[in-house]
């Protein structure tokens, strides 16, 4: 099969690679270094497997920016492009995807188009009624940031959506992908879902707003103990031996962020227009809250000169977009805390104002306060001047 791949970020690249096992995977981007550097075995990103798989040199991969070699006879599409939540509207920016759509459209293209973007509830049937000669799917993505390959050769399940008026050549088609997904996996008997897109598309919104809820909750029993002057972790494993709560996903932070969480709650919620809800408006407003209770307690701290020690998510990832530190952080900024950043991700010596140091050493030294999400060892000898609710030391 040759497979064209629109999109190398983690959710782009990860398929490239894990298609490119056993298929000829071309991706597209519009980024040159990136392309540069997929082509010379090298990931842009930070993924332990993405770069091993890369540097193997036994991937039928190559990255290019011209669309027309890219869009050359393909059997499948796969838009993986950024649609970022757009607050104003209360929805996906999902102009990305139209904008390869356009383009297929242009060139009458007849290969089975599969959205990998996040996209809202109800968005493929809309989008095959614009471009109704396109043959138009949409199979959600449930990756983990730094794991991202790894998920897809480890999938907990396979889902495509398929619209209501698709022909049994494009059903055929569609139903393909799920198989070439599970041929790269490295598990077998994988759980595999074909439905209807919309359903796919709320699968995804589902899940990822019961993880939030899941973060939201243990945050809100923290948030409780805290105030209470009570052990959080005695509760916490109390709650979760109980084998219907299950001991996981369970570890108190600052509030869920990343990529996918903050943005697909929010999208849930516009979905939930005219329909009954009380309990995804409270996922929502409750990592809000979260971050108020967090900075306050920072702020009740006095610090001379407080330290944010990393804004990445979590070890293993290079991404800080929407990392709930930065949320903290502003906070902290109303209320006009000094602080300085510790985060070897940033080149410069300034982000947003405040101070980057780049010595670890200096950086310890220099605050009396060190903020920090997720614990690591390399803080070790200064557990006198944390701040954290990281109890288990752990993802």
């Amino acid at each position: 099969m040759r497979i064209s791949v629109v999109g190398t970020g983690y959710v782009g690249l990860s398929l490239s690679c894990l298609l490119a096992q056993h298929n000829e995977v071309r991706a597209l981007d519009i980024v040159e270094r990136k392309v540069n550097l997929i082509n010379q075995g090298i990931s842009p990103i930070k993924d332990t497997e993405i770069s091993a798989f890369l540097a193997s040199g036994r991937l039928n991969l190559h990255a290019g920016l011209d669309t027309d070699w890219a869009y050359a006879h393909p059997d499948y599409v796969v838009i993986a492009t950024p649609t970022d939540y757009d607050e104003q509207r209360n929805f996906f920016n999902t102009s990305s995807i139209e904008s390869v759509l356009d383009e297929l459209a242009q060139r009458s293209c007849t290969a089975c188009i599969i959205i990998k973007s996040t996209i809202p509830v109800g968005y493929t049937e809309h989008i095959r009624s614009v471009y109704p000669t396109l043959n138009i799917a949409f199979s959600p993505e449930f990756l983990r940031e730094g794991k991202a390959l790894y998920d897809n050769l480890h999938p907990s399940r396979i889902v495509v959506g398929i619209p209501r008026d698709s022909s049994k050549e494009q059903q055929v088609k569609a139903k393909g992908f799920a198989s070439l997904l599970a041929e790269g996996a490295v598990e077998q008997d994988i759980p595999t879902l074909i439905t209807g897109s919309t359903e796919a598309e709320a699968i995804k919104l589902f899940a990822n707003t019961y993880l939030a809820l899941r973060v939201a909750y243990f945050n809100e029993l923290d948030t409780y103990a805290e105030s209470r002057g009570l052990d959080t972790a005695s509760i916490i494993r109390g709650v979760c031996l109980d084998p219907r709560v299950g001991d996981f996903y369970n570890n108190p932070s600052f509030g869920y962020g990343g990529y996918c969480l903050p943005k697909d709650s929010k999208q849930l919620l516009a979905n939930f227009k005219d329909v009954p809800q009380n309990l995804i408006q409270a996922v929502v407003t409750a990592n809000d809250t979260r971050k108020d209770f967090i900075a306050q307690k920072i702020i009740e701290r006095k610090p001379r000169q407080a330290g944010i020690y990393r804004l990445v998510m979590k070890a293993g990832s290079d991404n800080f977009r929407q990392s709930s530190i930065q949320g903290v952080m502003q906070r902290l900024d109303a209320a006009r805390v000094p602080y300085a950043i510790y985060e070897p991700m940033i080149a410069d010596d300034t982000y947003q104002g405040h101070r980057v140091i780049h010595d670890l050493d200096q950086f310890k030294r220099e605050c009396d306060l060190i903020v920090c999400n997720r614990y690591t060892p390399e803080l070790a000898d200064v557990q006198d001047k944390l701040f954290t609710r990281d109890l288990w030391h752990q993802e």
